[in-house]
Parts: C-alpha cells; structure tokens; sequence
C-alpha cells in the first residue's frame, strides 16, 4: 500500500514538473514569435504606425475622407521625427524633445477637427494622461 502511494506521488510530481517545462518552453518560443526582428513589440509597432493610427483615429472620431489623409500625414511626419531624434539625442534631450514634438502633432489634428471631435479628442487625450500617469 505504502509503495502504491509512493508511485502516485512520484508520477504526479512527474507529471506537474513535465506540464511546467512544456508551459515554460511554449511561453518563451511565444514571446520570440511576437517580437520581431526589429525587437519591438507587435502592440508597439502598431501603437507607431500612422496608418493603424489613422485608422483608430478614424472609427473613435469619425473623420471625413478629407480629415484622413492630412492627419495621415501629420502622423508619418511624427513618426519620421521621432525615428530622427532617437538616433540623434541624449537620452534627456531625446524625451523632452519627443514630447514637444508629440504635443504639435496632437495641437496639429486638433486643430484639423470640428468642434464635436475636438471634445472627444480632448476626452482621449485625457483618458491617455491619466494611463500615463499610473504607469
């Protein structure tokens, strides 16, 4: 009876640290699948592509077809100088600097919306200061 038991804990622990290894390995072969090439992250790429911007700014603040092309373009212009500044500055600089230059293209879209889509973009901008702020 003693050496019944004995087996099943042993085959149970067997199993459990078997299960936790193929997790592990599923996990961390995951994790190099999402990250690409590049080394950033799909959420971080995305988060960066004027494109994939534009497209949410489009479906939350329903731009028009003439909207959408100008904000586009304010975004490829971020996107160009942001890549620009992280090759060029310090590390202090590079931030001040991102921020500055985050705040005119976000003044720029602002000023491209009508009064209705700048309350609920007013509305975003405050909801992503607020995430910042607890992160």
């Amino acid at each position: 009876m003693f050496k019944r038991c004995l087996f099943v804990v042993i085959l149970s622990a067997l199993v459990a640290a078997a299960s936790v290894s193929v997790f592990s390995q599923d996990t961390q072969s995951n994790d190099q699948q999402s990250a690409p090439a590049g080394g950033q992250p799909e959420h971080a790429r995305h988060h960066l592509d004027p494109a994939k911007r534009t497209e949410m700014l489009t479906k939350q603040l329903k731009l028009t077809s003439d909207q959408q092309p100008k904000v586009l373009e304010i975004l490829k212009s971020e996107q160009s100088q942001m890549e620009s500044l992280r090759s060029d500055s310090s590390q202090d600089d590079r931030r001040s600097k991102m921020m500055d230059l985050r705040k005119a293209s976000n003044d720029q879209i602002r000023a491209l919306l009508d009064s209705t889509q700048q309350k609920k973009w007013d509305d975003m901008q405050s909801r992503h200061e607020q995430r910042q702020e607890h992160h």
